[in-house]
């Protein structure tokens, strides 16, 4: 332990070093012996992850990869089309992959992030996918332009892949550790590979969307300038020569793309597992699942179904043959992701169900599993359904609020505000209403949602959380995220089940869903709700049909519009538009709502037009049917035929076949 002075030369190729210290033997006989390991090592040890190597080749030399790469500026010219839509922007994988596509893309996003930032670059950024053809190839290019902007870190979870909810969850709670309670995230966004609930694969979709520093999807302001940043662009940055990530590598790997960014591959489940930890009782559902309860899960081969592995299996000890197609596939086993009654096909005989969502009578339902699900693409929306009996996205929701003190995550405090799409049903209404909880009707697009779950941490406004929200195009959530999440409805539908079976004795028979929702129902009605879709419409005709709707009914005299049934009077129409309460924005154009009267008792009744702006190519027209039914004799009938005759007067109205050529819609769910 004797302090003497030390001389130690570095000799790394033609560089030379030599400094003096002072210090004892020990420290000193060890400070050498890592010299001399560092000397002895290969030049690019420490530009990659201990175990990794990478060479390449350049100008015919094989050149090791290190921590120099060149920062290197490409020119570029504007792409049209770049607009995003309500959950990003959604493209033919093809067009994604023409040159400049993507760059062009993430330069405007990561400049439009920057100015949402103060102008400040990005600490710290989450780069997910959902899985789908394209999406390593994706995150290799989209990192290598992280790194160049400078941004520092850059989280990629283990595999690649991510559902979107577990992307929020990874923003609002992971620290540098790893772990982190709700607002401790310090990742400012995440910029997420997904076209959702639509096909992948060659020939089929690919998008990007972004997430703010909240776990929020960007705002209109954010995806507006992003837009206008697209077609300014003249050049991008990346880092040339760069080696490719291996997304398979161990948690923890880093990658040092350039000296001062680096990407680490991330748990993909910790944080996503915290958060439904936060909200529901894990040991109370792990003894409702032992104790005669089953469920059959359905991925569709998208990035929901290895989360469902993780907490349905081996976090609540339900067995393997609860899943069904929870294996990601980037074509997502040539299926179509979406968890409705027409793509989810399969589950839906299972759950012993017909295509219209009515119960197959020759199914013993005694035989079927007690709870049936299924996720889309990113893992963010839901199906739901019980033994012989489907649950609308709608009825859904009013029903988790209406029962909310099943939840512990709203159990103690009960809930400050819901909110609900404009075009689902107002089942949720009536129960906020009798309930006494704030209720909101916003826009299509999670983003409204966002703003009134953050009010009082962005804003410093009114706090309206715990809060519920949901949109019919089955997507449910809470507070917990900042998006919709298909697992969190399904732990939260086990939940309702478990507090209605309390009491009930070994060898009875459990409580189902069918009589939770048929109780409902006699309580507050029941809302008769479906939606017609009609996809790939010339984007011409399906503006055409929305013309025709302004003109006539819109702006035209109510009195003048004559009835093709006696029994359904037409009574007005308006264009939904929205002041948000949070930050005063103002939206318009949110779809056309036309308001009927149904026989003698005039019970209400309307239809809602509206372009979907979540497909890649060509217009989808979507038409929602909604009408009201407080007579318990009729609560049994299958929505599609109970709103079949609102549906033939509304599309005779609209002119639907008339001007697009379509007799029939693609899908009704």
């Amino acid at each position: 332990d004797t302090s003497f002075p030390c001389c130690i030369k570095l000799a790394i190729g033609n560089n030379k070093v030599a400094f003096f210290r002072q210090g004892s033997m020990k420290f000193n006989v060890a400070v050498a012996i890592a010299a001399a390991a560092l000397a002895a090592a290969p030049a690019d040890a420490f530009a990659r992850p201990f175990g990794v190597s990478s060479t390449r080749t350049r100008n015919g030399l094989q050149m090791s990869s290190t921590t120099t790469d060149e920062v290197v500026v490409i020119p570029t010219t504007p792409i049209e089309g770049m607009r995003p839509g309500t959950s990003g922007l959604r493209k033919k994988v093809e067009v994604w992959q023409e040159k400049h596509y993507v760059e062009n893309f993430i330069q405007s996003l990561i400049d439009t992030a920057v100015d949402s930032n103060g102008g400040k670059m990005l600490d710290t950024i989450v780069v997910a996918g959902d899985g789908r053809y394209y999406n390593d190839e994706a995150i290799q290019t989209i990192s290598n332009i992280c790194a160049a902007n400078g941004i520092a870190n850059i989280w990629i979870p283990q595999g690649g892949i991510m559902s979107t909810p577990a992307v929020s969850a990874v923003i609002r709670r992971r620290t540098e550790s790893g772990g982190g309670e709700d607002g401790q995230g310090i990742a400012q966004g995440g910029i997420v590979l997904t076209a959702s609930h639509n096909p992948g694969g060659p020939g089929e979709d690919f998008g990007i969307k972004y997430n703010e520093g909240l776990g929020q999807p960007a705002d209109e302001k954010f995806t507006e300038t992003l837009y206008k940043k697209t077609l300014e662009i003249s050049s991008y940055k990346t880092v040339a020569d760069s080696p490719d990530i291996d997304l398979n590598a161990p948690v923890g790997t880093k990658y040092q793309l350039t000296p001062t960014s680096a990407v680490t591959i991330i748990d993909p489940f910790q944080n996503y597992l915290d958060a439904l930890k936060s909200c529901f009782d894990f040991d109370q559902l792990r003894k409702f699942g032992s104790s005669g309860f089953s469920i059959l899960f359905d991925g569709m081969h998208g990035a929901g179904g290895k989360f469902a592995q993780r907490v349905l299996v081996e976090e609540l000890g339900l067995p393997e043959s609860s899943l069904m197609r929870c294996n990601p596939l980037p074509d997502f086993g040539k299926c179509h992701p979406d968890p409705n009654l027409t793509y989810a096909s399969e589950l839906v005989k299972k759950m012993g169900l017909t295509s219209d969502g009515s119960a197959d009578l020759s199914i013993d339902a005694s035989t079927l599993p007690m709870l049936g699900a299924a996720n889309d693409g990113d893992g963010d929306r839901n199906l739901i359904a019980g033994a012989g009996f489907f649950v609308t996205p709608s009825d859904s929701m009013a029903l988790i609020c209406d029962n909310y003190e099943a939840i512990p995550q709203f159990a103690a405090s009960g809930l400050n505000g819901v909110a609900r799409s404009m075009p689902s049903s107002a089942a949720l209404d009536v129960v906020a209403e009798a309930r006494n909880i704030p209720c909101f009707v916003t826009p299509t697009g999670w983003k409204f949602f966002g703003n009134l779950m953050s009010s009082k941490e962005s804003f410093d406004g009114k706090d309206y959380t715990p809060f519920i929200c949901g949109e019919e195009s089955f997507g449910t959530g809470s507070d917990h995220v900042r998006e919709k999440d298909g697992l969190w409805a399904v732990l939260a539908w086990m939940s309702i089940l478990s507090k209605a079976n309390e009491g009930v004795n070994e060898g009875e028979a459990l409580v189902g869903v069918k009589e939770i929702v048929t109780k409902h129902w006699a309580k507050y009605g029941r809302h008769f709700y479906c939606r017609y879709d009609y996809e790939g419409v010339d984007s011409d005709a399906a503006n055409q049909v929305m013309d025709i709707i302004r003109d006539n009914l819109v702006n035209g005299d109510a009195s003048s519009v004559e009835s093709g049934d006696e029994d359904i009077k037409f009574v007005d129409a308006v264009e939904f538009s929205y002041t948000d309460p949070v930050d005063g924005s103002e939206t318009s154009k949110q779809g056309l709502i036309l308001n009927f009267e149904l026989g003698p008792s005039a019970d209400p009744a309307r239809v809602v037009f509206r372009l979907s702006g979540t497909g890649s190519a060509g217009a989808t027209i979507r038409m929602y049917l909604e009408q009201f039914e407080k007579d318990t004799t009729k609560h049994g009938i299958s929505a599609p035929v109970a709103l079949k005759d609102l549906a033939d007067e509304a599309l005779r109205l609209v002119q639907m076949e008339k001007t697009t050529g379509r007799e029939a819609p693609t899908v009704i769910t």
